[in-house]
Order: structure tokens, then sequence, then C-alpha cells
């Protein structure tokens, strides 16, 4: 067998593979033979059919067959013996038979190669937000809107307020168009942006009074729409008591009293921001590790983060995008993100290859226990048997891993922290 591998690009190789007929002559009989016996030609009996006349009519599918037969059978052993690493399965570009030798290009990414910058002297800053009592009565407020009361006021409309009004849209005279009037239309300013004009005109108002309103128009040629509401009622969100008795329907008896419920809500925050504070921290690693090493990324590897990212957005939308939506022109928006995923990627292996780093199962052990700790409704065991198995293992171990390189990349880089209050809630 000889063969020759020919680099088209850092990601990208071509392999030529040459056999003689000892190399591929016993497959190409066995599948002639299997064709003498069933091939059926006008004239002859089954079974007995020329050899000459079976390669004249299914000669150019028994080579195909024979050709994605070896490729199948010495790519895996040449990739191991040239220390290839695909990223991709090899595709069969072209095939000939001439002289007794079979010979089949076969083209297929790579995981490049490249020198990794060191990163030790980086430094990076990563925010150490700081629970309030101010943020816990907040969250907990939010939590007590699902179980507040709409009343009626007589005060002038606060941002978040709800404002009850009559609306008719105006003509450029300031006349009523007839058939616009919407009576008793709901404004949930807390809802709308800041910049909506609805909102802004209506925030001050009370009961009794007029707010007239303009909206600018979406197209040049489309004139500007005037309203004018008469406001009917201004309605406030009065929320219960954190008594007792609520805490116990609202955490379906997880707490007794109210100051061990806000305790959990400020442990909730806390955990959270510390996750958030982690990924942030992560994320400003990866961009300047990706922006230091501008190594190029497989098609192939790029197009499953691609895939990767419009699934989640598909997740997130109920499982289907909306009616309408361009599926499309959203993948081709997210393949710069899948791009810096890929070499993410690829940075990564490499930070494990240099440090020799793996999993074992005594690293997985250790991890499904500290995962049980936090569900007290697992056992430590039955963790253990769901991670080691077949379904999880491989994501487990991938999780592992890369705790354990970005363990080595915190100990190389310096890491300041940064006070930080929690962002606004934004509902």
């Amino acid at each position: 067998m000889q063969k020759n591998i020919t680099k088209i690009s850092d990601t990208e190789q071509e392999l030529e593979i040459i056999l003689s007929a000892e190399e591929f002559g016993t497959e190409y009989n066995q599948e002639l033979e299997e064709a003498k016996r069933t091939v059926q030609i006008k004239g002859f009996r089954k079974g007995h059919v020329p050899a000459g006349m079976i390669k004249k009519f299914v000669g150019s599918a028994i080579e195909a067959s024979i050709a994605e037969k070896m490729a199948s059978k010495h790519f895996s052993a040449i990739a191991d013996e040239e220390n290839i690493k695909p990223a991709s399965r090899a595709a069969i570009e072209s095939f000939s038979f001439d002289d007794n030798q079979l010979s089949i290009k076969l083209s297929y990414e790579i995981h490049p190669e490249f020198e990794l910058k060191s990163f030790e002297g980086y430094t990076f800053t990563q925010p150490r937000y700081t629970i309030t009592d101010e943020d816990v009565r907040k969250e907990i407020n939010l939590i007590l809107k699902g179980h507040g009361t709409l009343i009626s006021i007589d005060d002038a409309a606060s941002a978040t307020d709800t404002v009850i009004g009559d609306v008719i849209r105006l003509n450029a005279e300031g006349e009523a168009e007839e058939g616009s009037a919407m009576e008793n239309h709901h404004f949930n300013l807390e809802y709308l942006p800041e910049e909506n004009p609805f909102r802004s005109a209506l925030t001050g108002k009370k009961a009794g009074e007029i707010a007239d309103v303009t909206t600018e128009p979406k197209e040049e040629e489309t004139p500007a729409q005037l309203y004018r509401i008469t406001v009917k009622e201004v309605k406030r969100l009065e929320l219960p008591e954190l008594s007792d008795e609520l805490v116990k329907e609202i955490s379906g008896q997880r707490f007794e009293n109210a100051a061990d419920f806000t305790s959990d809500v400020r442990l909730q925050l806390e955990q959270h921001f510390t996750m958030k504070s982690e990924d942030e921290l992560l994320e400003s690693i990866s961009a300047k590790l990706i922006e230091e090493n501008p190594v190029s990324a497989p098609k192939t590897m790029i197009a499953s983060f691609a895939n990767m990212l419009v699934e989640n957005a598909k997740r997130q939308m109920g499982g289907n995008f909306p009616k309408g939506f361009d599926a499309g022109q959203f993948a081709q928006a997210m393949a710069p993100n899948a791009e810096k995923h890929a070499r993410w990627l690829l940075i990564s292996q490499k930070i494990a290859e240099i440090n020799n780093l793996s999993v074992t199962d005594d690293d997985i052990r250790a991890f499904a226990e500290k995962e049980a700790e936090k569900n007290p409704t697992l056992s430590v065991e039955q963790t253990i048997s769901t991670y080691m198995s077949t379904e999880f293992r491989d994501y487990i171990t991938d999780s592992i891993l890369k705790d354990k390189v970005y363990d080595i990349i915190r100990s190389q880089v310096t890491i300041t922290e940064e006070p930080t209050p929690i962002p606004a809630r934004q509902d």
C-alpha cells in the first residue's frame, strides 16, 4: 500500500491510498461472486452470467463499493500511524481502478497544529457581586407580585402603575378618526420601554386627565400617528405582607417562617451571582486567549456549534421558531459566535494536551459525590451510576476536563476582584 498526504490548508488535507490487486482482490472477488449469484440478465440463467458481462453491467457499482470498504478499512490505521487528528469524516473525492491497482483520494478536515502562547502574566478582573438587604427586598417583592392585588388610586400614575383609558386616533387636523376608538385599554407602564411615548405621556397622569401621544413612523414615507387618551383609572399593585402563612404557601411548605424564607432568597442570589461572576471571568479569559491565538477552526466544527446555538435558541422559544422566522438567516448571524466556540475548544484541548490532563473514574466519582450533596433526593451511589453510564459519561467527562483546564489557567494568571453591585433586574 502506498499513501500520499497533501496539505490543503491548516484544517484540510487530502489522502491518496494506492492498493495493489493483492490488497483488495479478496474483497473484490467476493463482491463479484455475490453479483454472479444475484444479478439476472436476459438470456442467461441466474448464477451463470459470465464474469465479463457482470463487470460490464454492475462493475462500476462493485468498484464503488470496494473503494468505500478499502477507504474505511485503511483510513483509521493511516490516521493513527501519521498522527492525523481528523475533525470530520473522510469523504471519497475520487477513485480509479487502473493496471490492477486501486487509487482512492479522500478529503477530510483535521484539528490544526499550532503553538499555544504562554498566558502567564495575563491579568483579569473578576466582578465580585455584593448582595445587599435592598437586593433581597427587591427579589422578594418580585416574588410577592404574583400574590398582589391591583387597587384603584387617586394619585398620579407612576412608572410602575397600570393606566386604563379610552384611546382614539387623531388625524392631522386633530379630529378623531372614525372607527379608531378603543375603550378601557390597559397600559402596564412598568413593562413598556422607558423611551416608549405612551409610557412617557401617561406617567404622572390622574383619572380624568387627557394625554396626547405622537408615535414616530416606522418608515420615512409613513406619517406620524397621533393619539388621545382619556385616563379613566389608575391602578397600583399592592403587595401582601410577607407573613409566615404566606411563606408556607409560596414555598410549598418548605419554609415555616419569613426569616428562613428571606435567608434562602439571599442564598439563592449569592449562588446565582457567584456563578455569573465565574462565567464572566471565563468569558474574559477565553476572549483573551482566542485573541492571542488566532487558530483556524475546521468548518465542520464551526457548523456543529452553529447548529447547537440554533437548537438552543429554538428550545428557548418553546421547541420551534415562530412562523415566518428565518432560521437560515439566524444561523448565519450565529456563525461568528460559533467560530469563537470552536476556536476556544481547540485552545482548551491544547491546554489539556500540554498539561497531560485526563479524567479518571475517581474524578467522576468525586464529581458525582459533590453533585449528590446538592440534591438530597439522590444517593451518592445512584449519582455515580448515572454519571458512569454510556449515556452521560462523555458529557460528565467533558465537564470535568473543562474544570481542570480552567484550574490550570487560573493557576498561571493574575485575577483581581472588583466589588460590583448586582445589575438591575429586567422584568
